[in-house]
């Protein structure tokens, strides 16, 4: 039985998603990101990898990346969410889709998408609701650059917990 199957997103709702089949423990290889390893020296140089469209792209080394724009990679309807209840495992050539907490059975998985805080981070609106949500798909560790609400919230409350 698959762990997965595919229906509407609550997150993007003019879009696809991926839901438990049943209960899922923390740890648990979801599915495999799969797709086409191309070099890094093509990603630079093909205009089908800028950001003027959905890029389904992931480093895997210093020479080279996956692509996984394509019908066949599922794992691509995986939706971004600042509270994600998955991760991107890679090791080697391959990426894993894998619990990071457990997740109940109708429950649609989630990642955080890992985009970095540049320039051109408002092209990326994040539609996910969660609580801590930036308004952009912007990877956790640079939220706190966009100055929102809840990033400000979060430095008080580990500054008053540091005393």
């Amino acid at each position: 039985m698959k762990l997965y199957k595919i229906k509407k997103s609550k997150i993007d709702n003019k879009g696809r998603g991926l839901y438990a089949t049943k209960n899922i423990k923390e740890g648990t290889k979801i599915i495999n990101y799969k797709g086409k390893i191309v070099t890094n020296k093509q990603v630079d140089e093909s205009k089908k990898y800028d950001n003027d469209k959905p890029i389904y792209l992931f480093t895997l080394n210093k020479r080279y990346s996956l692509d996984g724009d394509f019908s066949w990679n599922i794992a691509g309807l995986i939706n971004h969410s600042c509270d994600p209840n998955s991760q991107y495992d890679g090791k080697g050539l391959k990426i894993w889709i894998t619990s990071i907490k457990n997740i109940k059975k109708g429950d649609e998985f989630t990642c955080d998408y890992g985009f970095g805080f540049d320039k051109d981070f408002k092209q990326f609106p994040c539609k996910c609701g969660a609580k801590n949500c930036c308004g952009y798909i912007v990877r956790e560790e640079s939220r706190w650059r966009i100055g929102k609400k809840f990033s400000m919230a979060t430095k008080k409350k580990l500054i008053n917990n540091s005393h």
